[in-house]
């Protein structure tokens, strides 16, 4: 009994030692590969094409020249986030829609003018791949650089929705290198935030959303969410300015990670305000916010402005609204905002106004009415002259190897 005790004995360290052999190997074989992945993932657009090219030599170099292979690949024409040549008209459309993006293209990219922007609500649960490649590809197809919004995220959950968004988002080709996401939409005010005002969760949900999307794509170009600048304090709001204070004491330093910054200066009061109005209730409100970063909160950083919602409500409409300003004043005072106020401002990137089309009430601050024929500030804008962008694009390469004639 004792020798057949000793023989179960050896056979089980025996078979173990076979079995943690067996893993031990398999697992260094792995992170190797893993690891030459890794390293082939870092490769920057340059170094991925002189791989090519170095292909190629060897083929030519070789006798055996009756394999020629065809070889495409994608890069971008640049890589500087604040290029000269910038088309700064945008507006504000929806993914649903086809016609958007057509209505968009005719908007923005007119007049001479090339590769104009729009905004995009994106709902970070939404993972319909064919939707989105559709979306992608449209944009690509017709110059239009999306600023993609961020929604709809549980708080609860968000380390997880975060994630899975910037994971998603990074799976297909963008139009430009530059992945312009904002950070969701005007946090200060509790109807767009869960029925609360809570900088401190924001912040920390910025701060993570930053890392996240940055640690996915260096190319992620990250926006905070714009405030609602003109709003003061009461039962729905909390001040601006305040409420960026309390972030930074939240999270400090959480401005300074931002590449850009997201503002809605609207022009108020009610939304009817003269292009020529300075402060908080203007069309310059991201002046009072940069400011405010500048000497308050000590952000060194210079963040160019995206005008992620602005606009005058018109009366036209569903119902017709005698408060608001006629369609014809509208577009006079759009033409002007862009004429002298945001085309002469430097810090400014990209202005889309809320928005193509939108259902009562808030079809009064739509571009385009039920029927979907452009309201007269549309047609104005459209035929503004604009600038040929010339961003970091997309471009197909293509390439030959073992060809040698």
């Amino acid at each position: 009994m004792p020798v057949l005790k000793i023989r179960k004995y050896r056979f089980r360290t025996i078979l173990l030692f076979v079995f943690l052999s067996v893993a031990v190997v398999t697992a260094m074989i792995f992170y190797r590969e893993y690891a030459k992945y890794l390293e082939e993932e870092r490769l920057s657009d340059d170094q991925k094409r002189q791989v090519y090219v170095d292909r190629m030599r060897v083929a030519e170099n070789n006798d055996e020249c009756n394999q020629v292979e065809e070889v495409e690949f994608y890069t971008y024409t640049g890589s500087d986030p604040l290029w000269e040549e910038n088309n700064k008209f945008g507006i504000y459309i929806y993914a649903e829609e086809d016609e958007f993006f057509d209505r968009a293209e005719e908007l923005v990219n007119t007049g001479k003018g090339d590769w104009g922007y729009v905004l995009i609500p994106y709902n970070v649960k939404d993972t319909a791949f064919e939707k989105w490649d559709g979306v992608f590809r449209k944009l690509r197809e017709k110059h239009l650089i999306p600023v993609i919004q961020l929604w709809d995220v549980d708080t609860d959950n968000y380390k997880e929705q975060t994630v899975k968004a910037a994971e998603f988002l990074n799976r297909f080709v963008w139009p430009i290198r530059y992945r312009y996401v904002s950070v969701y939409n005007e946090p200060n005010d509790k109807n767009f935030w869960y029925g609360r005002v809570d900088p401190d969760e924001y912040a920390e949900i910025l701060n993570f959303t930053i890392d996240t999307f940055k640690q996915e794509n260096a190319d992620f170009f990250m926006l905070n969410g714009a405030f609602n600048v003109s709003a003061p304090t009461d039962s729905n709001h909390l001040d601006s300015l305040e409420y960026m204070r309390r972030m930074e004491i939240a999270v400090p330093g959480i401005f300074s990670k931002l590449d850009g910054w997201a503002s809605h200066p609207y022009p108020q009061p009610n939304f009817s305000g003269s292009p020529y109005n300075e402060g908080r209730w203007s069309i310059k409100a991201y002046e009072t916010e940069l400011s405010f970063l500048e000497v308050v909160l000590k952000v060194e950083k210079e963040l160019p402005v995206f005008i992620t919602e602005t606009g005058w409500a018109h009366a036209e409409g569903v119902n017709y609204n005698p408060s608001y300003l006629p369609v014809e004043t509208v577009a006079e005072y759009t033409k002007k905002a862009f004429e002298d106020v945001w085309l002469k401002d430097d810090r400014v990137r990209a202005v889309m106004p809320f928005t193509i089309k939108y259902e009562p009430p808030f079809d009064h601050f739509s571009w385009l009415n039920g029927d979907n024929v452009p309201y007269k500030h549309f047609d104005t804008i459209r035929d503004m002259k604009k600038i040929s962008g010339k961003p970091p694009a997309f471009i197909i390469n293509q390439m030959r190897i073992g060809d040698c004639d």
